[in-house]
């Protein structure tokens, strides 16, 4: 469960910068410029997440790393999507 609702985090984070980057809409904040500064941060938050199952749940590290393909992999692929889409 904790999995989906980090998932899901991750994408809501994202469209909260995709619809920044629509209502700015400035050349400075686009689309990929949102998908830029998307990934490095919810990798960094994902990372996090995952040490502290390692660290405070004990959870086993290869399980974690398991969960951070996921929950890393899913937003990403789609900031990925948005990035791509805009260029096109």
């Amino acid at each position: 469960m904790h999995t989906l609702q980090m998932t899901l985090a991750g994408l809501a984070l994202l469209a909260l910068l995709a619809v920044a980057a629509k209502v700015l809409g400035s050349p400075y904040w686009t689309m990929t410029r949102a998908a830029r500064l998307f990934i490095p941060l919810w990798l960094v938050i994902a990372i996090a997440n995952m040490l502290i199952g390692i660290l405070s749940a004990g959870i086993p590290f290869l399980t974690e790393l398991a969960v951070l393909a996921v929950v890393f992999g899913v937003p990403a692929a789609a900031a990925w999507y948005l990035m791509r889409r805009e260029q096109a």
